[in-house]
């Protein structure tokens, strides 16, 4: 079964994540959903002459943000989807809903915080077609869309989170490697795993250094599956040829120390391989990647060939 989630005012969360938010769609687990997405605020939005999803400004009119952060589309409801169990996201397809996409130098943010004291803001054009972005002095980027946020409800007693610092519930993950035919695992924390997306990019760099991405709307294939023989503590990530663990501190080296850590526990529990072996390995063939350092939370990625855990 496949449905369809719009972008509107009824379906979209302007800044948080909250696990009392009641689901605007339900799906069983294995279900396909399509989902439609938007996103920055007005002073984000183009010049005349490009196309702007009109439940955006919809949104902008009816739809207060309550927290800063990004506009997100959901929550979907997994039945039968447990705390304590996982989500397995299989990203089928990302397409592009407008012509362009927005990114932002904010003062006192992203990665040099006191060396742009000028706030800026630059609409990049979009040619889906083509599969790239003109930047203002003329480079054809190739665009390579995906998900900055996906996230399932945070644990209760957390009460309503903002989406900008990702954690265990996964949210602002701006892992570049999310893109379609890879596969997100969520750690569950409340019923119905409750999962939202948003914070569409057009292309990104490892880091995401000045604060933004190519920032655009985006439409999600998506299936959800309720994993009852997984238990996860971070997310982790699956490409066809590689997998990924991820961590998520505000000190890079615990991010490390986090990623290197659930990779030698995955290796271990593919291959039987002792520990020791699985440091080894991951030390002789794993890569530790800097995902973003703009989010409080800042994040590194491992990732593992998978050609290299076959027996």
């Amino acid at each position: 079964m496949t449905a369809h989630l719009k972008a509107s005012p009824d379906t979209c969360a302007w800044g948080y994540f909250d696990a009392s938010l009641a689901p605007v769609a339900e799906v069983d687990s294995g279900d396909t959903i399509v989902i439609e997405t938007v996103s920055g605020s007005p002073e984000n939005l183009p010049p005349e002459g490009f196309h702007v999803p009109p439940e955006l400004l919809e949104i902008h009119a009816q739809s207060p943000r309550q927290l800063p952060g990004h506009i997100l589309t959901g929550p979907v409801a997994v039945r039968g989807a447990k705390p304590g169990h996982v989500l397995e996201v299989r990203i089928h397809d990302v397409q592009l809903r407008q012509d362009w996409g927005w990114n932002i130098i904010r003062p006192l943010a992203g990665t040099l915080p006191d060396d742009f004291p000028t706030a800026r803001k630059t609409t990049i054009p979009l040619d889906a077609e083509a599969g790239v972005a003109t930047l203002s002095w003329g480079l054809k980027l190739p665009l390579r869309p995906f998900f900055g946020v996906m996230g399932v409800a945070p644990p209760p007693n957390w009460g309503r989170i903002s989406t900008i610092q990702p954690r265990a519930h996964g949210g602002n993950l701006d892992l570049k490697e999310l893109v379609a035919g890879t596969t997100l695992y969520l750690p569950i924390h409340t019923e119905g795993a409750l999962f939202s997306c948003g914070d569409g990019h057009g292309a990104q760099g490892d880091g995401e250094v000045c604060v933004t991405a190519i920032e655009t709307a985006l439409t999600g294939t998506f299936t959800l599956i309720h994993r009852d023989d997984m238990t996860l503590t971070a997310p982790r990530a699956e490409t066809p040829s590689h997998l990924i663990t991820m961590g998520l501190h505000e000190d890079l080296n615990r991010c490390a120390e986090r990623a290197l850590r659930d990779m030698i526990d995955w290796i271990c529990a593919l291959t039987g391989l002792t520990r020791e072996d699985a440091y080894m390995l991951s030390s002789l063939a794993g890569d530790l990647r800097i995902t973003q350092t703009v989010n409080g939370n800042k994040g590194v990625h491992m990732m593992m060939d998978k050609a290299f855990l076959a027996a």
